[in-house]
């Protein structure tokens, strides 16, 4: 599994993953595993794994990491 933070996250349920490149990482509410969207915040450090959305890439099974 990857890690990374969050960096974003909106009110229409969805986030985005600083990974360390250019590009953030897209993921949904509904990728969120082993807690709840509404509980996770910005600066999190998370894991995931990446994925094909239809969108191009995204963060499937996104865990918080635990410290």
């Amino acid at each position: 599994m990857a890690e990374g933070t969050i960096k974003r996250l909106t009110d229409k349920g969805f986030g985005f993953i600083d990974v360390g490149s250019s590009k953030d990482l897209f993921f949904h509410s509904s990728s969120v595993e082993g807690g709840n969207f509404d509980d996770l915040r910005e600066g999190q450090q998370v894991t995931f794994n990446e994925a094909r959305g239809e969108k191009g890439p995204c963060a499937e099974n996104v865990q918080v990491l635990d410290n």
